[in-house]
């Protein structure tokens, strides 16, 4: 949860997170090293928001290439201490494409490939394409890093509703993992917008429709507002108590989202290294 341990740092809401990787790299360093202290063998990167539709509302459109580049390299710097991985993250751009927005398959295409070419340029090894709410993006997004010979990891988030688990837009579970097994993506799965215990019956949902490696990344509980700010009640034993279910559904990689602290991942390391 790169979001929350930077707002520990002083981000304030409105702020640019990737506009750090030129003016505090050192505390992007510092969230990296963490994480990678508390036991994770992959690391994301500062890059969530770093395509160019997201950079441009805060006027950093110019600085694309820049900023991708400085995340995945600071990340790089980090994991080598460590030998670890660098996942670099990929969120969405935050636009539609036609005819429910106003991009063609094109252009939402061409900006994620002008992003992963800065990352794989600053040293990630593989993309983890995340928090996705439109199928056409996610699979927009897994063509261009297959077209870039990068591996991925591509990650839908769904909601609750009265007719099951489906996206903002309305795509099902069934739909979103038929698709999405049916891609190059070489791990699929879910993150964000829900606690531990409904991400477990989403990826055990997913499971039916997939033999692929599945990624799970789960919230530490839904964000209560105190104060202006995201207060997240779920402990790192009560997410680690999944484990166990996690390893039956045949989950491949596990992590955490919005929430989720060192202490929450070196829990949940300890709970994977009990088990095995």
């Amino acid at each position: 949860a790169w979001g929350t341990q930077m707002q520990k740092l002083g981000l304030q809401l409105g702020d640019c997170p990737e506009e750090w990787n030129f003016t505090r790299p050192d505390d992007v360093k510092k969230i990296a090293r963490e994480y990678f202290e508390a036991g994770a063998e992959i690391c994301l990167t500062n890059t969530f928001g770093g395509n160019r539709y997201r950079l441009v509302r805060h006027g950093f459109a110019a600085k694309m290439r820049e900023l991708n580049v400085a995340g995945a390299r600071l990340s790089r710097e980090v994991a080598d201490e460590f030998g670890g991985l660098v996942a670099a993250s990929v969120g969405p751009t935050g636009e539609y494409i036609e005819p429910e927005g106003m991009l063609s398959k094109r252009e939402m295409y061409e900006a994620f490939r002008e992003r992963m070419e800065a990352l794989r340029e600053g040293g990630a090894e593989l993309l983890c394409i995340e928090t996705m709410y439109v199928l056409d993006e996610a699979l927009a997004a897994v063509r261009a890093a297959h077209e870039l010979g990068l591996p991925c990891m591509a990650c839908m988030t769904f909601d609750s509703t009265p007719e099951g688990f489906k996206t903002m837009l309305g795509t099902s579970i069934e739909e979103a993992t038929r698709a999405l097994d049916a891609s190059t993506a070489e791990v699929i799965g879910t993150n964000c917008g829900n606690g531990m215990a409904t991400m477990v019956k989403i990826v055990k949902q997913m499971r039916a429709f997939t033999k692929k490696p599945l990624m799970l990344r789960s919230n530490a509980g839904l964000p209560e507002v105190i104060d202006g700010k995201n207060v997240y009640r779920e402990t790192p034993q009560s997410m680690a108590g999944f484990i166990s279910e996690l390893r039956s559904a045949g989950v491949a990689v596990i992590g955490g989202c919005c929430g989720t602290t060192p202490e929450h991942i070196r829990a949940l390391r300890q709970a994977v290294d009990s088990q095995r």
